[in-house]
């Protein structure tokens, strides 16, 4: 059976994350009901990233294998026309090796979250982005996430209901920075790894946010990290600002 690589652009919203569930919609369940209008039965695709509810994504990867040798354009035209109307978009398509597994190939997951600060609602961009009222020192945010990056014990930045095996990640990159728009100020976090735990590019962006606030410090991140407790961690924030980017493969499979 051919397998396929797919690239996929979605806006989480509408749905209860990228994972199949019975009774609620899913990306993943999306894409699966599209397949199966254009090859009918049961088919199941693995991805990079499993995003929660409200999350969004530019760079999702997964696979799928079907029984015709579709060109791939042909694949991806059909499939976007059975995912209308829901915000899901094939934006790429490539046929791959039998090895190819979304999950296990990748090297790298990239996420971007966006913070817009102003005191006015958010009109163009609700549901995009995290909107907090007050200025955020972006020189004090990046040097409390210096003090995240390398290898080291996550429970803090960790869900209670995480599932890895083990909570020591290495965290390869957090950048954060002020970026002009339209409708104000925003802040950037460009967040990069080989996997994440449950909740943790949540868990730290809604504790930089207090260090950019003032409640907290650099120090104060680098004592909740050694600390190895979920209660030093500071809120969780919303989904509605996290962004799956784009995922790094040995080789990249859209050429």
């Amino acid at each position: 059976m051919p397998r396929y690589a797919l690239k996929i652009e979605y806006h989480g919203a509408p749905f209860a994350g990228w994972q199949r569930q019975r009774d609620q919609p899913s990306v993943q369940g999306a894409i699966e009901d599209a397949l199966a209008r254009i090859e009918p039965g049961v088919h199941t695709i693995a991805a990079a990233g499993r995003t929660d509810a409200g999350v969004h994504a530019t760079g999702q990867v997964a696979h799928c294998d079907l029984a015709r040798d579709w060109a791939p354009f042909r694949l991806s035209e059909a499939l976007n026309y059975h995912l209308k109307p829901a915000p899901v978009a094939i934006v790429d398509c490539a046929r791959v090796d039998p090895e190819f597994h979304a999950r296990f190939s990748a090297l790298e997951r990239r996420y971007l979250f966006r913070i817009l600060t102003r005191r006015a609602p958010a009109t163009h961009a609700r549901g995009l982005v995290w909107q907090v009222k007050h200025p955020l020192d972006v020189d004090a945010m990046q040097a409390a996430a210096d003090r995240l990056v390398g290898k080291h014990d996550f429970t803090t930045f960790r869900s209670t209901v995480c599932q890895a095996q083990s909570p020591v990640k290495t965290l390869d990159r957090l950048d954060v920075r002020a970026v002009e728009t339209p409708q104000g100020t925003e802040v950037h976090f460009d967040v990069r790894a080989r996997s994440f735990l449950h909740n943790q590019v949540r868990s730290f962006v809604g504790t930089l946010e207090r260090v950019g606030g003032g409640s907290l410090s650099p120090d104060d991140v680098s004592q909740a990290l050694a600390a190895r407790d979920r209660a030093a961690c500071g809120p969780v924030c919303p989904p509605h600002g996290l962004y799956l980017m784009g995922v790094g493969y040995p080789v990249g499979p859209f050429g």
